[in-house]
């Protein structure tokens, strides 16, 4: 199974305690890079606003700046959230990204705001509601492909710029059995967010996104993938270090806090109460951490039981070269 699974990339831009933000950008670049070297299928950017701790906030431009420095990984949104966007101005700017990079491009695309509501509302105080995204998803699929809106639209005569032979790979993201739904109707690829709850409700969203799928033109077949959180380290001991800056983020996070990655060794000398000890043993219990091969192990056997060809993996740690490594060891374990 190790051999035969496809591997990603989620990158989330994540920035550091003591540096600039503008440097996690510059890690996205660089780490786009390494993990083509490594070869991996797909390195997907995220979109989050108003967040001290994810700072990708122009999937976008970012994917321009990958794409310039790349030749063969596909590049992808993980995803646009089309709520605050026209879906014609999203289609001209994959339209362009597919002519600086013919073939490569993903536009993985989100319902949820990706902020919050105050946000969500200086993002687009004018434009439509969330229970619009099934038609602005309709209305992209065509302006992205080049395809020609019904007849009775008020945009039929409106095409999206440049045209040509290739049009991007649409996937609609999600964390329930929405996305799924949404995602069968129309006959797109669909991907889960395993890590934002760890699992729960998977299983569900890829069966319902299987029996219900509709066949379309591209893709006669459902294709589907999830997104974990894994890391790896030379040894175990080492990888459970690492986490440590993970689990110090996931507290502050459920306690409402966006705040940028503190140091393993920062971590460690946090005065967590009871509560917060608790959130912590959660996030190791459930953790993809260890050396190489356990990761790998891991990710095969959730691979196989979900019945998935890949996985996209999502990993942070505050040293930007762990997480470098923490790929290169997880890609020769699967052979690489």
């Amino acid at each position: 199974m190790a051999q035969s699974l496809s591997l990603s990339v989620l990158d989330q831009s994540i920035a550091m305690a003591n540096a600039p933000q503008s440097q996690a950008i510059v890690n996205s670049l660089d780490l786009a890079q390494h993990c083509e070297s490594l070869g991996f299928k797909r390195f997907w950017v995220s979109e989050h606003h108003n967040s001290d701790s994810i700072v990708g906030s122009a999937p976008e431009v970012l994917m321009a700046a990958i794409a310039a420095k790349t030749d063969r990984i596909r590049i992808g949104s993980a995803g646009v959230m089309l709520p605050h966007y026209s879906s014609l101005k999203v289609a001209e700017q994959f339209r362009v990204l597919e002519a600086l990079a013919p073939g490569r491009i993903d536009l993985g695309l989100g319902r949820a705001p990706g902020s919050d509501r105050l946000t969500a509302m200086a993002l687009n105080p004018y434009g439509l509601g969330a229970d619009q995204f099934p038609n602005q998803v309709l209305d992209l699929q065509a302006w992205v492909s080049g395809n020609a809106l019904l007849a009775d639209h008020p945009f039929a005569s409106v095409k999206a710029h440049p045209q040509g032979p290739g049009y991007p790979e649409m996937w609609i993201l999600g964390s329930s059995d929405y996305g799924a739904q949404l995602a069968a109707y129309l006959g797109l690829p669909y991907a889960f967010a395993y890590f934002f709850s760890e699992g729960t409700g998977v299983e569900l969203a890829l069966d319902l996104y299987r029996r219900h799928y509709r066949p379309s033109e591209r893709f006669p077949e459902p294709k589907a993938t999830i997104c974990v959180w894994a890391l790896a380290a030379d040894s175990e001991a080492q990888a459970r270090h690492l986490l440590k800056t993970r689990e110090h983020w996931r507290v502050g996070f459920e306690q409402g806090r966006r705040n940028p990655l503190v140091s393993p060794e920062e971590a460690e000398k946090y005065p967590y109460n009871q509560a917060e000890l608790a959130a912590v043993e959660s996030v190791r219990r459930k953790a993809i951490v260890g050396t190489p091969s356990q990761v790998a192990e891991k990710l095969s056997k959730l691979a196989e039981g979900l019945g998935l060809d890949e996985i996209v993996i999502n990993t942070w740690a505050y040293d930007h070269q762990a997480r470098k490594h923490s790929y290169r060891l997880i890609a020769e374990a699967f052979g690489h």
